[in-house]
């Protein structure tokens, strides 16, 4: 929400002077008694007074609907987007509210409602730092040019924020907690108090944490939060997956969870839902307990988040000149120690560039990060879910061999500072030998300890060696082919966006690289599979140890002629891949 914007809408809601709603244009310093530079904080004893809290609250309320509005105007897909996930979050949450009603009489029906209001007050806390461009309003530093005090401007934002579709999604979740445990006139009663306050506590502990944490959030860490939050999903997925099916094989429904409920039920705002719970079944004193502990909850966020508004409004930005000084400094003598690992020339110098594009490239880094975590989430739970294969462990391979791919995309439109360094072949030769060295300095090592980790979960060690072999020869043709890929399928990834991968009009090239390097590796490694299929189907142990061996020489092998034609192909087609690679 802009300044512009509230300074837009808060004229059509003032009148002439007479009109106690209209906020006064005079010169404060007209005023004797007030002094301007006493306090940073103060504002005119008539602003304060002169417009009421219901007629800021409509304004923020009337500002929330037109930024909504407005955003669905800017194209037809955003909208189609915003009215799909409307209905399937609606259904979901019709479907979820029909799910507690069912449960209500069940012996466990308290256990399930606590659980998921810690789990949608979690996910309240948690959605400002992951999608901090998801809701403008999110960001208090647009309002403090305007003269509005913090105590009347959290009442405003919170009852704005109670428009959209999140609250209406926790609201029916509310609802249906507390109707699935409410039994009996007083625990109906406290239900009527409970589940607004639930909602009001959850919107209260986003705006809180957004208010405390803006400073990050519009910096280039917050930015990096915003693409890890696809790493979140997917590990949090792996997580829900993993329990559902132990408490599928126990065949004890939700009783193991009921421990954690217990202690659940006296955290905020779920303590709310265990009021309802323990008004039913007559702890009423208990009851009482639980929701002032939501109640008190609530008011500690509230003042949390107004003294974060004051302090936004009027401390200075700590990111002085002096302090980025020192952390460049800092930067500097990091680099210069990883430097001295490093070896010298123009391998060395590509190492190093590519290392700090792992670390301060968002992109680059949401890439890594995603690649080494589920790199080893997926071979580990498959080990200790009991079903999983040794095998399982070359997914580390494949997804940390996808780095390769689209090298010089990564470096966007500032390609032409290596294209003007590349005289021959040799040099782009060692432009990707670089590349693929740092790649190795990281991936190998990690390959090998997934291998050996899965190998410990499991129990086999008699097929270390063969795995072994695989996943390395793997990763080796996933570098080779990737070279080939950056140098023949260029294309640009646009620096902007945080979920776009790709330049509109590059998006088939991007799939067509990376599918086809996926399936070259696999057919390049089809030799040492049939010499695996061998040496299983003839119970020939010294053959499946004869693969690592193997395994190490042909991925070299496969990462030296990736390099040798991605570098014939460079050195001849540098002004192409420069146009492919700067069109975002």
């Amino acid at each position: 929400m802009s300044g512009a914007e509230v300074a837009a809408e808060t004229p059509s809601t003032s009148v002439p002077t007479s009109d106690p709603t209209s906020v006064p244009t005079s010169d404060p310093t007209s005023d004797p008694t007030s002094d301007p530079t006493s306090d940073p904080t103060s504002v005119p004893t008539s602003v304060q007074t002169s417009v009421p809290t219901s007629v800021l609250t409509s304004v923020f309320v009337r500002l929330k609907l037109s930024l909504l509005r407005n955003g669905l105007r800017q194209s037809t897909g955003r909208a189609a987007v915003f009215v799909t996930s409307a209905v399937f979050t609606l259904l979901f949450a019709a479907l979820q509210l029909l799910g507690l009603l069912l449960m209500r009489g069940s012996a466990h029906a308290a256990t399930l409602a606590v659980l998921l209001t810690v789990v949608l007050a979690v996910g309240w806390a948690v959605m400002p730092l992951f999608f901090p461009s998801g809701d403008e309003t999110l960001d208090p530093t647009r309002l403090v040019m305007l003269p509005l005090r913090a105590a009347p401007l959290v009442r405003a934002l919170l009852v704005a924020s109670l428009v959209g579709i999140g609250p209406l999604f926790t609201l029916s979740v509310a609802v249906g907690a507390g109707v699935s445990v409410a039994h009996g006139a007083f625990a109906v009663g406290v239900a009527v108090v409970a589940v607004p306050l639930v909602l009001l506590v959850c919107v209260a502990l986003a705006r809180a944490v957004a208010a405390a944490n803006i400073r990050l959030l519009t910096s280039r860490k917050g930015r990096d939060l915003a693409l890890l939050s696809g790493l979140v999903v997917a590990v949090g997925i792996q997580f829900v997956n993993f329990g559902a099916q132990r408490l599928g094989a126990a065949g004890t429904g939700l009783a193991p969870l009921e421990p954690a409920a217990a202690v659940a039920r006296w955290i905020p705002p779920a303590s709310a839902v265990g009021a309802v719970d323990s008004a039913s079944r007559g702890a009423y004193g208990t009851a009482v307990l639980q929701i002032a502990l939501s109640g008190a909850a609530l008011g500690a966020l509230l003042h949390w988040w107004q003294r974060s508004l004051t302090k936004l409004m009027t401390a200075p930005d700590a990111s002085t000149i002096a302090a980025a000084d020192s952390g460049k400094e800092r930067g500097q003598a990091q680099a210069r120690g990883v430097g001295r690992l490093l070896p010298g020339g123009r391998t060395g110098a590509v190492m190093q560039r590519s290392l700090r594009y792992g670390w301060r490239d968002p992109k680059t880094k949401s890439a890594w990060v995603t690649a080494l975590a589920l790199g080893v989430i997926i071979p580990a739970f498959n080990a200790l879910q009991g079903s999983g294969s040794l095998y399982w462990a070359c997914f580390a391979a494949g997804m940390l061999g996808s780095l390769m791919f689209n090298q010089f995309g990564q470096d966007t439109s500032a390609f032409w500072m290596v294209a003007m360094t590349v005289a021959s072949r040799r040099d782009a030769y060692l432009e990707l030998r670089g590349r693929v060295l740092a790649l190795l300095l990281i991936t190998l090592p990690y390959v090998t300890v997934v291998t050996v980790v899965t190998a410990a979960l499991l129990g086999h060690w008699g097929a270390l060696p063969a795995v072994l072999g695989l996943s390395i020869a793997l990763l080796g043709a996933m570098l080779g082919m990737g070279a080939f890929a950056s140098a023949f399928f260029p294309y640009s990834i646009p620096q902007d966006s945080a979920y776009k991968n790709a330049a509109p009009g590059q998006g088939g090239l991007a799939w067509m690289s990376m599918l086809g390097g996926m399936l070259g590796s696999v057919l390049l490694c089809a030799p040492l599979v049939a010499l695996l299929v061998w040496a299983r189907v003839t119970d020939n142990a010294s053959g499946e140890w004869l693969l690592l061996p193997l395994g190490v020489s042909w991925g070299a092998l496969l990462v030296w002629a990736g390099l040798h034609l991605g570098a014939r192909r460079t050195s001849t087609r540098l002004p192409e891949i420069l146009a492919a690679v700067s069109k975002a």
